[in-house]
């Protein structure tokens, strides 16, 4: 379970950069075995609640992106 969305940062990552991490990841241990995760609980490290809710989106459209590359 690779962290691909940070905890440490407000800044919410581009669901494309998380489909490169889970592929990338994928490519090292095999595509049924990876499952996306943050990089540590977000919890109370990100400011707000709509930014932990926004980064958690990005992460859905991200694996949805890795899917779509990895299972066809």
């Amino acid at each position: 379970m690779p962290g691909v969305a940070g905890h440490s940062s407000d800044i919410v990552e581009h669901p494309r950069l998380i489909a490169d991490r889970l592929v990338r990841w994928a490519g090292l241990v095999g595509k049924e075995n990876v499952i996306a995760g943050t990089d540590c609980g977000l919890g109370t490290r990100v400011a707000h609640g709509e930014i932990a809710w926004a980064k958690l989106g990005a992460m859905v459209e991200g694996a949805r992106l890795a899917s779509e590359e990895l299972w066809g």
